[in-house]
């Protein structure tokens, strides 16, 4: 099942090291199967507030998204972000092959009928 970082990066002053971080963080995720599905581009706010800027980043599954965040490769340039972009940042699982969401309504309407 797939997996994803995702990332809601506030706007920051352009900087020096927010430029080597993007130089080099492609090398840290692609041993892991990673590749960008979302960077760099505009987003339409629907409902809400967003301001900033989304990251997805696909992997194969939660554990190499998880073993990519821990690696020492990451860690390594993860400060050259942090110490100036404020963010949220998330890994999530996607969903089965033939996901039904109608499946989930079922169940919600099950557990609501037991109460």
């Amino acid at each position: 099942m797939p997996a994803y970082a995702v990332a809601h990066l506030r706007e920051a002053a352009p900087h020096p090291e927010i430029a080597e971080y993007i130089e080099r963080i492609t090398a840290t995720f692609e041993p892991y199967g990673g590749r960008f599905l979302v960077h760099g581009t505009q987003h339409e706010v629907k409902e809400g507030e967003w301001a900033g800027h989304v990251v997805i980043i696909g992997f194969p599954g939660i554990t190499e998204a998880r073993t990519w965040w821990d690696s020492p490769a990451y860690q390594e340039i993860a400060p050259l972000r942090s110490r100036h972009i404020a963010g949220d940042i998330i890994l999530v699982d996607g969903v089965p092959e033939g996901y039904d969401p109608a499946t989930t309504a079922k169940r919600l309407r099950e557990a609501l009928a037991d109460e």
